[in-house]
């Protein structure tokens, strides 16, 4: 199988403020919007990310949210790289103007030259900006390292 993925789908609490902070806040475009079920934002070629309101999520996965089935997955951020320290800021910034909560502030990270910060959207998603000038990414979106 090759290693691919096309989709990034996260249950989402609040569909509405999740709306508000990506595609009013951010500005960023939708590919899709399904109201009171799912939202789709194009972030790379062949990628989508998907919002997905928590119960329909659940429903979609044949899962009882009330008998226990909680997420089957915790401890994830997403990332974003940026290309200079100063750009770091002024997403973090943006975030924050856009409806989302700072969690650390720009700086120095613990190892490989990394300067990052941390970010949480309305509904509690992590997103990690970082300038790791040890990583590049191609035009064709691939990553590789020094």
């Amino acid at each position: 199988m090759e290693p691919r993925l096309h989709f990034l789908t996260l249950a989402t609490p609040d569909l509405d403020a999740a709306r508000r902070f990506y595609h009013d806040g951010l500005g960023w475009p939708m590919a899709h919007d399904e109201p009171g079920e799912i939202i789709f934002f194009q972030i790379a070629p062949g990628l989508l990310l998907g919002l997905f309101d928590a119960g329909k999520f659940d429903e979609d996965l044949l899962r009882d949210r009330e008998g226990g089935g909680g997420s089957a997955v915790s401890g994830v951020t997403l990332a974003r790289n940026v290309p200079d320290r100063d750009s770091v800021t002024e997403t973090l910034t943006a975030f924050e103007a856009a409806g989302g909560t700072i969690l650390m502030p720009a700086q120095e990270g613990a190892f490989g030259g990394v300067f990052h910060g941390h970010a949480a959207d309305p509904n509690g998603v992590i997103w990690e900006i970082a300038h790791n000038p040890g990583w590049h990414i191609a035009d064709d979106g691939s990553v590789f390292f020094d």
